[in-house]
């Protein structure tokens, strides 16, 4: 082979990945007039036209595209391992986006900011909030972190915290107000503070478990004089005295072990798989992805220990 045909056919791909020869000119810093002329060497080279062109659009014909199919696979794997090489001598740099709930990053993310900026100076975080499972490459994001119930058996997904449990709880004075309920259809003569989702418009059903080694799930729909959407402010409503909440175990870690929450039906937990970050996929993970891969599950070790 000519090897002086080489970056002639890498220009090529770049060409039919954009659609566009100004926006590929742009990528690769050079004039579209250059670009346009090297593709017409090309066909000169191989003896075959490529592409169609008009001013507005263009496509391949069957050679081009029988070439881009052979091509464009193995030029990936070229600029993976070229930027394998370069990922051992440098530091992860550069913007990840996350896409999470608010939950999630409030009590997995925003408490190790400080030292996950003090370990990884060049990199920076968005947080994306949003309540459902999202498609993190529609939205333009790096990687996603949700329940592991949320996701599909074929997502590639790691564990950051250990598995969760759904939590009772209510305040001091609430419960010396109303009294402890014993079981969860004792819940019918509780003030029990619902939370609608904003995407369904559905009420959460609480969760349960039968009592026991294997015990069975189960739903139990409850009702109170307050409704929200926002799981800040239903914790607060709880702190105040004014009813009952379910929430994750790991969303009031804190009230509860300063007494402001107590913690009932404990016979009754339900627990399930625990939070994950999920990515599109594990081939040529970006050292920055994998930066924050490694420090969330360095994370969850802590936690289980």
């Amino acid at each position: 082979m000519d090897p002086s045909l080489l970056p002639s056919l890498a220009w090529f791909v770049h060409i039919v990945q954009h659609r566009s020869f100004t926006r590929a000119a742009e990528e690769m810093g050079v004039t579209r007039a250059a670009l346009s002329q090297n593709l017409k060497g090309l066909e000169r080279k191989l003896g075959v036209k490529l592409l169609y062109r008009t001013t507005r659009d263009m496509s391949l014909t069957e050679a081009g595209q029988q070439l881009y199919d052979a091509l464009h696979l193995k030029l990936g794997d070229i600029e993976q391992a070229v930027r394998d090489l370069g990922d051992h001598s440098s530091e992860p740099a550069g913007l990840i986006r996350i896409n999470t709930s608010r939950m999630a990053a409030r009590a997995l993310i925003e408490p190790h900011l400080p030292e996950f900026h003090a370990r990884y100076p060049r990199l920076r975080l968005e947080l994306v909030m949003a309540e459902s499972l999202a498609n993190i490459i529609a939205e333009g994001c790096d990687a996603g972190i949700r329940l592991g119930r949320s996701l599909a058996e074929h997502m590639v997904a790691v564990p950051i915290t250990p598995p969760v449990a759904m939590v009772v709880a209510g305040s001091p004075a609430y419960f010396e107000q109303h009294g402890i309920p014993k079981t969860p259809n004792d819940l019918a003569r509780h003030q029990c503070i619902n939370y609608r989702y904003s995407g369904s418009g559905a009420l959460h059903d609480w969760d349960f478990s039968e009592r026991g080694r294997n015990g069975q799930h189960f739903t139990l729909a409850v009702s109170g004089r307050l409704i929200t959407n926002d799981d800040e402010g239903m914790i607060r409503a709880a702190v105040a005295g004014l009813g009952l909440i379910q929430h994750i175990d790991v969303a009031i870690q804190q009230p509860l072990q300063d007494r402001r929450l107590v913690a009932v039906l404990k016979d009754w937990t339900h627990k399930q798989s625990g939070f994950y970050l999920y990515v599109p996929t594990r081939d040529q993970l970006p050292p920055k992805v994998r930066a924050l891969m490694d420090f969330l599950v360095e994370k969850r070790q802590n936690t289980a220990r």
